[in-house]
């Protein structure tokens, strides 16, 4: 473990600067790796912040966690690889969504959420360390699926930009429970509470080239759940080179 997330641990009840300091609502912060990793770890896409040409910019990217460092990827012809890879500070953020809850009054209305909020800088990574970057992001989405497909060769490589951001700070926020109403609502006649939100995965759909007797793989149906296979689609996506 890095020093970084030493300090975090050993000060988990507060943030590192005022960078990462939350100042709405703070009982609802935390600031220990445990929280923040949890709440990553969890999540499919981050949004990256970074300033280019003067201007905010925010673009949504898969990621991956090794640590307290970060991989993202993209093709060496983007911009935001192009920029971030100058080391410029960037911010990373992940939002889970756990539930609307509903009020008796429109201005007490919230959202039962889990948020992370990280800050670094990101460099470049090369050379042999490019691929293990890779394999990072793609056990992130899908656990076991870089061992069941063929590796990227070197001219994938070569036009693929990976990146590594160190979490220098970060924070999380997160709200449970159900609505907090001013007293003299309670007693409306309007149904109050929560209605809960989850990401749930749907039965595989096999590629059109993917022979017929060909079950998914056993990170496809990890990644599904229980249910395995059953009610398996076959030939209802094409092949092709679609990203």
């Amino acid at each position: 473990m890095n020093a970084t997330a030493t300090a975090r641990e050993a000060q988990p009840s507060r943030p590192q600067s005022e960078v990462s300091r939350v100042r709405r609502l703070p009982a609802r912060a935390a600031y220990d790796a445990a929280s923040i990793h949890a709440i990553l770890d969890a999540g499919l896409v981050g949004h990256v912040g970074f300033a280019a040409s003067g201007r905010p910019v925010v673009i949504p990217m898969l990621y991956g966690r090794e640590g307290d460092l970060l991989y993202l990827h993209g093709s060496v012809a983007s911009r935001l690889q192009r920029t971030l890879s100058s080391g410029i500070d960037m911010c990373l953020t992940v939002t889970l969504l756990d539930g609307l809850v509903l009020a008796r009054s429109a201005f007490h209305h919230s959202m039962n959420y889990r948020s992370a909020v990280v800050f670094g800088r990101a460099s470049l990574v090369t050379g042999e360390a490019k691929e293990p970057g890779l394999r990072v992001i793609s056990e992130h989405l899908a656990p076991g699926r870089w061992s069941e497909v063929r590796p990227p060769n070197e001219q994938e490589l070569k036009q693929t930009s990976v990146l590594r951001l160190v979490i220098e700070e970060a924070s999380a926020k997160t709200r449970q429970g159900g609505p907090i109403d001013d007293e003299d609502d309670l007693a409306l006649p309007t149904w109050a509470g929560v209605l809960p939100c989850a990401l749930t995965w749907g039965e595989p759909e096999s590629d059109l080239h993917v022979p017929p007797d060909t079950k998914p793989s056993p990170s496809v149906l990890a990644r599904r759940g229980s249910s395995g296979a059953a009610g398996l689609e076959h030939g209802t996506h094409e092949g092709g080179r679609r990203r």
